[in-house]
């Protein structure tokens, strides 16, 4: 190495995390979606919602709260389409201590992820899933985030063509995967 050259300069591949941006795909079709409707906007409905959620043993996944200006608030969460019928009944129970107008249950959704530790360091991936999405006119229902995953909520009559762009846009349906080799690295 010479003139301040470093071993990056050499070799780029180590610039950077040594595992991919993109991990790959999951999905899942035994999700239900509901929603609760003009739930009071007040500190702790959230909290006892979630709570007699789990003392009846139902398993929550995504979770979306949108505020309204009439003091109310809509929220929709996600759970196993297994559980959906047990969770109707204990809505309804506690309609008077949560104060919600209406509940709606749809059972035709799916889940698609992407998943990849790259990405909490690499801009651009958020946008490139939801516009492989939008470019196949497949609506979002519900997202769901973390530093290493992107979940979206679809139409189940969508989740196959979802799953199909999202490999697409993240060149993840390749015929042939190159493979890295480090030498002398022992990895």
């Amino acid at each position: 190495m010479t003139n301040g050259e470093s071993m990056g300069d050499l070799f780029p591949d180590l610039n950077g995390p040594e595992s991919p941006i993109i991990s790959g795909v999951a999905h899942d079709r035994s999700e239900t979606q509901v929603s609760l409707r003009a739930v009071p906007d007040r500190p702790g409905v959230a909290a006892q919602l979630f709570t007699i959620l789990a003392e009846g043993g139902i398993n929550i996944d995504m979770i979306v709260q949108a505020g309204a200006a009439t003091g109310t608030v809509d929220i929709s969460f996600t759970l196993p389409s297994a559980q959906a019928d047990q969770v109707v009944p204990m809505l309804d129970d506690s309609r008077g201590q949560l104060g919600f107008r209406s509940v709606d249950i749809n059972p035709e959704v799916g889940k698609v992820t992407l998943v990849g530790v790259g990405m909490k360091t690499h801009s651009g991936i958020t946008a490139t899933f939801f516009r492989a999405l939008s470019d196949r006119h497949i609506n979002v229902l519900m997202i769901s985030t973390s530093e290493i995953r992107i979940s979206a909520l679809v139409p189940i009559q969508d989740l196959d063509e979802a799953v199909r762009a999202i490999h697409t846009a993240f060149h993840l349906d390749a015929d042939q995967v190159e493979a890295v080799v480090y030498g002398g690295t022992g990895r």
